[in-house]
């Protein structure tokens, strides 16, 4: 598998993200290897949150949430997703695939980290990722925090926002990562936050990730991650760890989708869901302070 790596220049100096940098190694699943890169911030003996991120952003999304995390008593791991941040970049949309992220990240967290006792917080792809391996993985976690985000398996059609979005991201010219991040927010990013989310693509050769991610949502029956989807969700329904969703007023992506979190897993029955006022679909840029209160609260309940 042919792979891109961002010089690491490119991520100096950028504003509120000042964490060190710590790396894996991971089978790519054609014979070679792919370098991830994570957070690991706080105590390493303290109870741990898993901060995943989504499409087109990187760990630098959580930088105001982790001071408030930590600050709390907790240690947190975000990691840049394949093809994002620091983390190497396939070259071919091929090469993306839902399950081979699922594997990835599974390989990470599971083989690399051992974790365990996670507390999950994602969103979007966070999500798409993260509630998979909740369901198949169920032992692994203590709770879990849906911010913006599902398990897709196709059976329902996502909406006709997402579709607008689908088409933008494969027929624009210059896939403008900075700008779509921008356009996610209720308020606007400064010109350096903006950057700092273009930092990982130099150019457009190292984008085939995000220009590869909505086309894997999905969004059919047919979709190849349908079965394992379907599947998955017979874990994450029976799953009876406290279960907070988080959602934003927001977005009109994901808006409504944690009706139904709420109806099917056990474990989100009784808790004090909460809707994030003034967030977007990027609600950790928003509110991403409240939305780290929340998750403290949660986990010291």
């Amino acid at each position: 598998m042919k792979t891109l790596r961002t010089p690491d220049g490119r991520f100096n100096d950028l504003p509120g993200f000042a964490f060190e940098p710590h790396y894996a190694d991971l089978a790519d699943g054609e014979g070679g290897s792919l370098r991830v890169h994570y957070l690991r911030e706080g105590s390493p003996d303290a109870p741990l949150v898993l901060l995943l991120h989504g499409e087109p952003s990187w760990s630098f999304l959580y930088r105001k949430m982790i001071p408030v995390l930590t600050d709390a008593g907790l240690q947190i791991v975000a990691p840049d997703l394949v093809g994002f941040g620091r983390s190497d970049k396939p070259t071919e949309r091929s090469d993306y695939t839902y399950a081979r992220h699922v594997e990835w990240l599974r390989e990470l967290l599971f083989v690399h980290l051992d974790l365990a006792a996670i507390t999950l917080v994602g969103q979007d792809w966070g999500g798409l990722l993260g509630l998979r391996l909740v369901g198949e993985h169920p032992e692994r976690f203590s709770r879990v925090v849906a911010a913006n985000t599902s398990l897709p398996t196709g059976d329902v059609p996502p909406g006709e926002a997402f579709f607008n979005w689908q088409r933008f991201s494969q027929e624009v010219e210059i896939f403008p990562t900075g700008f779509i991040v921008n356009s996610g927010c209720v308020g606007d990013l400064a010109p350096e936050v903006q950057a700092a989310y273009d930092a990982p693509f130099p150019d457009e050769t190292f984008k085939a990730g995000a220009r590869a991610f909505p086309l894997l949502v999905p969004s059919s029956p047919n979709d190849p991650a349908h079965h394992d989807n379907v599947a998955a969700w017979v874990g994450l329904a029976a799953f009876d760890g406290p279960f907070l969703t988080a959602f934003s007023d927001g977005d009109p992506i994901t808006g409504g989708a944690q009706r139904g979190l709420q109806e099917r897993i056990a474990g989100a029955k009784g808790q004090p869901h909460t809707t994030i006022m003034g967030g977007g679909h990027f609600l950790q840029e928003d509110c991403g302070e409240e939305l780290a209160r929340v998750v403290a609260a949660f986990v010291a309940s």
